[in-house]
């Protein structure tokens, strides 16, 4: 390699939506540098979701058990022109800082702005998702006063755009895009009993949420929206999740049953993160909440009908594809982003089943 190629290091995020989002970013730094040699440091759980990715040229990998020297005695070794952090933590910049790169961009933040050269100000329009104190969640409620909307330019995918700009990025948003293999597709057809049948659409069902019981849509009225959309559609039901949902789909899954006759097949726990993403390339629509599959979902071009309750689609929601529509719950503390409800989660179970399963109605349709 000559001595003069750009390399440039990309520290990625540690949860599977927030990667998500960061993809129109990478897509943008690609368009801006086509001839750089991009590299994509991610955590080791979520490296299946780089391979293949045409914005990127290599993925190294991280355990939690690394410690900061050895990052960056691994970090000084490849040579890098860049590096451009995702995260906001003070680790990451000090990995960088001490493996030396001459270029180290991210957000500035308090503690670790002077371990940057580049530190990039948040935007003037940029809103975090800050859990609101429990005397304030009251206080509207009382009230029934509303939160103000969030602006359009708050969604993080702009977070994202906006440090990837500094190296010559467009800031322009695009949608998150993953590549599936056809051939990734196919096997995961075989491998989990997934054929095709033209009168018999697969449809997905993601009940579960890891960042906590908040954002997750009551365990129930999943199961009755899936029974009212097998009756308006003859759908399959596929349900999925992480290891962590394998009890909630198990019980959603016999309940669906009962409901309506047919087992749905219960993949929760049972795919790997490059499986979980053809799975969902094939689903014909996916109801889900508010969680990193539903952004992969929608990354991989599945209709999704996303579920939001105590977060807020302004923020996070998967606002940039054409074939998403989202539910969402009302409630005067909303969004307060806990992750457990301090008090009914009226905010969900305001969100009627006939709601849902319009809006899915509408997805299916292309509105």
């Amino acid at each position: 390699m000559p001595a003069t190629t750009e390399k440039i290091l990309v520290r990625s995020v540690n949860w599977l939506g927030d990667a998500v989002m960061s993809a129109p970013a990478l897509i943008r730094l690609r368009q801006a540098r086509p001839a750089a040699r991009i590299i994509l440091l991610s955590p080791e759980k979520l490296a299946g979701l780089w391979q293949g990715q045409p914005f990127v040229d290599e993925v190294w990998t991280f355990s939690p058990s690394d410690n900061i020297w050895q990052a960056a005695r691994r970090l000084r070794a490849g040579n890098f022109t860049a590096g451009l952090l995702f995260p906001n933590s003070i680790r990451s910049a000090l990995e960088l800082w001490l493996a030396g790169l001459p270029r180290r961009i991210g957000l500035a933040r308090a503690g670790r702005s002077l371990l940057l050269t580049e530190a990039v100000p948040p935007p003037p329009g940029g809103m975090e998702m800050r859990q609101r104190p429990i005397a304030e969640i009251r206080r509207r409620m009382a009230s029934n006063q509303a939160a103000a909307p969030y602006p359009a330019a708050a969604h993080h995918v702009h977070h994202y755009l906006r440090l990837a700009a500094v190296l010559g990025a467009s800031p322009e948003p695009v949608a998150p895009r993953i590549e599936v293999d056809a051939g990734l597709v196919e096997e995961a057809r075989a491998k989990f009993g997934l054929a095709p049948d033209a009168g018999r659409p697969w449809f997905g069902l993601n009940p579960g949420a890891e960042y906590g019981p908040a954002k997750r849509w009551p365990a129930e009225r999943f199961v009755e929206a899936a029974q009212s959309l097998r009756e308006k559609t003859r759908c399959r039901w596929m349900l999925l999740g992480g290891p962590g949902d394998r009890a909630l789909a198990e019980t959603i899954a016999g309940d669906i049953a009962r409901a309506t006759g047919e087992p749905p097949l219960n993949l929760a726990g049972k795919t790997s993160l490059r499986e979980l993403a053809a799975v969902l390339k094939i689903c014909d629509l996916v109801l889900t909440n508010d969680s990193g599959p539903m952004h992969l979902a929608a990354a991989v071009g599945a209709p999704v009908t996303a579920i939001f309750g105590s977060t807020s689609p302004e923020l996070t929601g998967p606002l940039f594809s054409l074939r998403a529509q989202v539910a969402r719950g009302h409630a005067p503390c909303a969004p307060c982003f806990r992750r457990q409800c301090p008090v009914d989660l009226r905010c969900l179970r305001g969100l009627t089943t006939e709601q849902v399963v319009a809006a899915a109605l509408r997805c299916l349709a292309g509105n």
